[in-house]
């Protein structure tokens, strides 16, 4: 009797038979397996328009990686770390949390093809492969707007490929939602990051011929470059011609959008002396680089305060007197070798020759919310 009752309770949890034969037990997954999803690094430059290339923020690659939800940690190993990944275009509405596990057939449900008679919705390199748990975007382009579906916005999707890691459970991954708009808005849109020679009307909140952009050539602020300029200059003055207008979230906003622009290799010099001994150093939006004193330089970091307060007074002085600023290629400019920290001696003779300066130089300041300095 005992027999017989073991045998039927050891029944219970043996595994169903089929045809006669027993059937493989299911295979059980280890903690991490459970627990793996693809994630973006990065988020898209946006907007983006039909028949442009898809690009990370700053023109950057797009990024994508298998991570360990339990640690944080990318996958390196294993056969899931060099799997093959597909990408795909999903509903705007998407909204999932990003820490929720979703589940396969949930994703599916929102992934969005191309229009009847249209050419497929996204195209270029549609697919990407891990290495070392780490995934780079190819070329991809949009051919439709987003303006048709019901959200409006799409999102890029990634998700393991058919026949990839068979048995395993990956969470897919989504970027936030975007707008794609048609090709003829390109004409209009903003560059990130900014070019010095672009129209002012690159910067964020500044609107192609509205009211910021024509107070602004008015005023002979044309280019990005001669925005930057007036910001270290005089952001005062700046921040006047804007006017009452742009709030002060808004200038926050388009000054730090302006700052991301790639500066050229030009540097100014304006030296205190004939002799030209000592001088000033400015980049090419007048920034102050540091300070040339008896073929050495020294940058503005390694300046003592005594030696700041001299620097400050000579840059008043330089821009005021632009017009005797010498131009010179960076490189060729620092073939002063030296840059090793020369210091005044504070306690001796004015260094800049006993001239009579203002007492108000460019020093540190707070302006609507924006911490202004020459010394950036």
């Amino acid at each position: 009797m005992v027999g017989e009752e073991v045998e039927r309770a050891l029944t219970k949890f043996a595994p169903p038979k089929v045809g006669g034969i027993r059937s493989s037990p299911r295979k059980i997954q280890g903690p991490d397996q459970q627990n793996l999803r693809l994630q973006f690094r990065n988020k898209l430059a946006l907007p983006l328009f039909t028949g442009s290339k898809v690009e990370g923020e700053q023109g950057s690659a797009i990024h994508v990686v298998l991570q360990n939800t339990n640690t944080g940690h990318v996958v390196t190993s294993g056969p899931e770390a060099s799997a093959k990944l597909d990408i795909v275009v999903l509903e705007g509405d998407f909204t999932a949390d990003d820490e929720e596990n979703w589940t396969q057939e949930e994703f599916e449900n929102y992934m969005v093809r191309e229009r009847d008679g249209k050419r497929p919705l996204l195209t270029g390199e549609l697919s990407v492969t891990l290495k070392d748990g780490v995934g780079t975007l190819g070329e991809l382009t949009f051919t439709d707007n987003s303006s048709w579906i019901r959200s409006r916005k799409f999102r890029l999707g990634v998700r393991l490929a058919s026949g990839q890691c068979e048995g395993m459970r990956i969470r897919e991954a989504k970027t936030e939602a975007f707008t794609v708009k048609d090709h003829r808005g390109e004409l209009y849109k903003k560059h990130y990051p900014p070019a010095l020679n672009d129209e002012v009307w690159r910067l964020d909140k500044i609107g192609k011929d509205g009211a910021f952009h024509k107070r602004l050539n008015q005023a002979n602020v044309v280019t990005v470059e001669d925005f930057l300029r007036l910001v270290v200059m005089d952001p005062q003055r700046l921040r006047n011609i804007l006017g009452n207008g742009m709030s002060n979230k808004m200038w926050e906003g388009t000054v730090e959008h302006a700052k991301t622009c790639v500066l050229s290799g030009k540097l100014h010099v304006y030296y205190a002396d004939e002799k030209q001994n000592i001088g000033v150093i400015f980049n090419n939006i007048f920034q102050l680089m540091g300070l040339i004193a008896d073929g050495s330089y020294m940058s503005v970091d390694s300046l003592s305060d005594s030696e700041k307060v001299y620097v400050d007074k000579l840059v008043k002085v330089a821009y005021e007197n632009w017009e005797n600023v010498v131009e010179y290629d960076g490189e060729a400019l620092i073939g002063v070798k030296n840059y090793q920290a020369k210091g005044f001696d504070s306690h001796t003779s004015d260094p800049f020759g006993g001239r009579n300066f203002h007492s108000q130089g460019p020093s540190l300041n707070h302006q609507n919310g924006y911490t202004h300095t020459n010394y950036l």
